[in-house]
């Protein structure tokens, strides 16, 4: 499970220390992406290849789920860490994501999220609102 914010430096090259914790997930290759809400997504292969088989089984007269579709796969970059724990984030997806220097890593359980650091405090200044919270826990059973 991934969990936790750690906060690291994107070099020149676009390489970015994967947190210690999240190596060993994602030892058997990953896959990095755009995701939701502005940040990027890193999942490990087995839980890609579940995400992708999910997203396979949307049907294809479904607008939406051919949108979601060609956003998730046509920005997704297969990755691999180099020795030091590092992943190359494309200079495309970087750009995107706004990560210019710094990278705030979020665990968010079954994939990490990638943020560019204000992004990631606005995001998370919104988030931790106990009346959005509220709001976004009514429904869910919890």
């Amino acid at each position: 499970m991934f969990t936790g914010e750690y906060r690291h430096s994107v070099d020149d090259k676009g390489r970015l220390a994967v947190p210690a914790r999240f190596r060993v997930q994602l030892g058997e290759g990953a896959f990095v992406s755009g995701w939701i809400d502005g940040c990027l997504a890193i999942f490990p292969r087995r839980d890609w290849d579940a995400l992708a088989d999910k997203v396979a089984a949307i049907p294809i007269a479904d607008a939406g789920g051919r949108t979601f579709s060609r956003f998730l796969f046509a920005g997704a970059f297969e990755v691999d860490l180099d020795r030091q724990g590092r992943l190359v984030v494309p200079a495309g997806l970087r750009k995107w994501a706004g990560l210019e220097g710094e990278a705030v890593v979020v665990g968010a359980r079954d994939h990490a999220e990638i943020w560019a650091p204000a992004r990631w405090e606005t995001y998370r200044a919104e988030m931790e609102s106990p009346d959005a919270l509220a709001q976004h826990l009514t429904g869910l059973g919890i």
